[in-house]
């Protein structure tokens, strides 16, 4: 290699050196940590003390992790197909070229930019409280109030609504998506005589299916991770029985309000695996409905 050449690399790997110093020490690093501790009895009050995959044989035998899992897989299956549907609807809507598009866009991305965020949790939990706005409108047709987050039966729910909510991240996407469809195709099909859902389901729903995999793959991820409405309605201990401790929120307690850091670090690898199972698995079954322009 000449001079110009190795000097021009040298040049490329000094600018990359902040990306490589914190990839292993803000990312590789705590991961390699939080491995061993995974695999150590640490209470952070003392040392760790090596006791093998007991942490994860553990896991089996804890009724609040089986029941942080069913929660955040009935989150996760309900929650995430419902804010989809929702975003791809809007997105179909507004990519007919009304009027103030732009002016609706924005407003349809507000709930996206406040995020799952604090303020947004306790208005959240104001609204579904036993004073709040839906009890307000209930109450002109004659029906009881109940507080809604406080119950168990629909705690869940009230977070699974707060997550369809936030729909305009994806339905940015999925409007991107669309306006890349060639007009074209749909001027071909109406001249052959296709009819509106002929049109949609042989042409838009297959040429947005590599986005649809995108968002599926992105909000499958956000919702495993999500946190702080669980957090906030919960009142940090997950809800009336239980109904509303997401996994984090249980490996939070653990690893924050108990100590058992050996225990919460276990319990992150097996979410970090568990979210890999299901993206591998999305992956797979691309093979069968996703379609690419090659």
């Amino acid at each position: 290699m000449n001079r110009p050449a190795l000097r021009e690399n040298l040049s490329a790997y000094l600018f990359l050196s902040p990306w490589f110093i914190g990839l292993l020490v803000l990312s590789l690093g705590p991961m390699a940590v939080s491995l061993y501790l995974s695999l150590t009895d640490y209470t952070m009050l003392q040392s760790p003390d090596w006791t093998g995959f007991e942490n994860y044989r553990r896991m089996g035998s804890d009724p609040r992790f089986v029941k942080a899992l069913q929660v955040t897989l009935t989150y996760v299956f309900l929650g995430v197909p419902l804010q989809l549907i929702t975003a791809f609807s809007l997105a179909l809507f507004l990519n007919r070229g009304m009027k103030g598009l732009n002016l609706f866009r924005a407003i349809y991305y507000i709930p996206s930019i406040l995020g799952p965020s604090v303020a947004v949790a306790i208005l959240w939990r104001q609204v579904f409280g036993y004073e709040g706005i839906v009890n307000g409108f209930l109450a002109i047709f004659g029906l009881e109030p109940r507080s809604w987050v406080g119950d168990p039966s629909t705690a869940l729910y009230t977070l699974i609504l707060l997550l369809v909510w936030q729909f305009g991240s994806p339905m940015i996407i999925f409007l991107a998506g669309l306006r890349q469809i060639p007009a074209e195709l749909y001027e071909a099909a109406s001249i052959d005589g296709a009819g509106v859902f002929s049109r949609f389901f042989h042409i838009t729903l297959p040429s947005i299916t590599p986005i649809i995999l995108f968002n599926l793959i992105m909000q499958i991820i956000n919702a495993f991770q999500a946190f702080t409405p669980a957090y906030i309605v919960g009142g940090g201990q997950g809800g009336a029985m239980d109904s509303t401790l997401f996994y984090t929120l249980y490996l939070y307690i653990k690893a924050f309000t108990e100590f058992h850091m050996g225990y919460a670090s276990a319990l992150a690898w097996v979410l970090l695996v568990i979210c890999g199972v299901f993206i591998w698995l999305l992956f797979l079954s691309s093979r069968k409905w996703v379609h690419y322009e090659s």
